[in-house]
């Protein structure tokens, strides 16, 4: 007689098992829509997504100023990521990064990749789903405008925050760079500045300047910038900064990348450097505050440029930095860079500096980055 009762109960009980381990596995691997169900995405995938994390995951940052890759770098990275589910970030191009980091770095269960077309995407629960799920993060390059226009207080703008807060990793290269730090240079009029330009009115409309958009241990008062000696961005660094301080931050300070080359903090906020061509990471610490006005070229006295290299460390505490590569004091004359000292290492003769060589020929312009 009570038979069926005790049958339905088993029922129930496994129903329900089911259902707790289908939720769990959800947790762990989002399902991600079809490709004709996405809102503005593209999505990748390598690896195992079910197989569990080998290590656990550290706070770390990881800047690079675009171009190629210091395999040690990345190693870096994935360790600090313990060696988990890996996510990309970027608004252009497709998985080569994602391919990149699996066969060729290794140590990665698995990389997915998110490629926006929209600002919709950036409140899409699938792609949210992935985001917070991540043990490890990198933004890729291309155009930092459209990170800007994407995510900049989206969901996923407060997921990255998240993200890091929770003690995972984060890192980005060249437009991926850019919008680490406190403030960025959103490239938003449609172009890249150059130096020349910049320092020549720093007031002007095309010093696009945003903030309020990633809040990163370490980078509250930094503006970072990329692909630094090669395309000789040390005026326009100066000009943002000194744009900066006269809108009343006054303690930011600029951060510059070379390409090739990867500035990896800790969760101790020491910074460390990995590069493939002897490139630097350049602290700009300015004197004072300028006095800006519209159209006026910038004009002011004693910034301090330091080099940081692979054998000198930087506590991002308060920006001092043991064993520097080099360091000296630059002057900023009508617009016109003055390096009082002549051996730092950026290219020959640049039109926004007047110094007596360097170690690498320019770069190519890039259209944005």
């Amino acid at each position: 007689m009570h038979l069926p009762d005790r049958w339905a109960g088993a029922t129930l009980a496994l129903l329900a098992c089911c259902w707790m381990a289908c939720a769990a596995v959800y947790a762990a691997n989002p399902v991600v829509p079809a490709a004709a169900a996405r809102n503005g995405y593209d999505y990748y995938q390598i690896g195992d997504l079910q197989a569990p994390r080998p290590a656990p995951t550290e706070a770390a940052l990881m800047l690079k100023g675009g171009g190629a890759w210091n395999h040690d770098a990345f190693a870096w990275l994935l360790a600090k990521a313990g060696h988990g589910h890996f996510v990309v970030l970027r608004a252009s191009y497709a998985d080569d990064i994602q391919n990149a980091l699996y066969h060729e770095i290794g140590g990665v269960t698995s990389v997915q990749t998110l490629v926006f077309h929209s600002r919709a995407a950036a409140s899409d629960p699938a792609v949210l789903d992935i985001v917070r799920h991540a043990d490890g993060i990198f933004i890729a390059g291309g155009d930092q405008a459209n990170y800007v226009r994407f995510w900049r207080g989206t969901p996923l703008n407060k997921a990255l925050d998240e993200h890091v807060a929770q003690g995972k990793p984060l890192g980005g290269t060249s437009a991926g760079l850019a919008i680490l730090g406190a403030y960025a240079y959103g490239a938003l009029d449609g172009g890249s500045i150059q130096s020349a330009a910049a320092l020549a009115d720093p007031l002007g409309a095309s010093v696009t300047l945003v903030g309020d958009f990633l809040h990163l241990p370490y980078l509250q008062h930094v503006i970072t910038d990329s692909h630094f000696a090669a395309r000789d961005r040390l005026g326009r660094l100066l000009a943002f900064v000194a744009r900066l301080r006269d809108e009343g931050h006054g303690e930011v300070i600029g951060l510059g990348i070379d390409e090739g080359t990867s500035l990896c903090v800790d969760a101790d906020g020491v910074g460390r450097v990995f590069t493939v061509d002897d490139g630097f990471a350049w602290l700009l610490q300015p004197s004072g505050i300028p006095r800006l006005a519209p159209g006026r070229p910038l004009h002011e006295r004693g910034a301090r440029i330091t080099g940081i290299g692979t054998q000198s460390r930087i506590d991002m505490h308060d920006f001092s930095v043991q064993h520097p590569a080099f360091s000296t004091i630059v002057d900023v004359r009508e617009g016109k860079v003055v390096l009082r000292d002549e051996t730092l290492p950026l290219p020959p003769k640049p039109a926004t500096a007047v110094h007596s060589g360097g170690k690498r020929p320019p770069a190519p312009l890039p259209v944005r980055k």
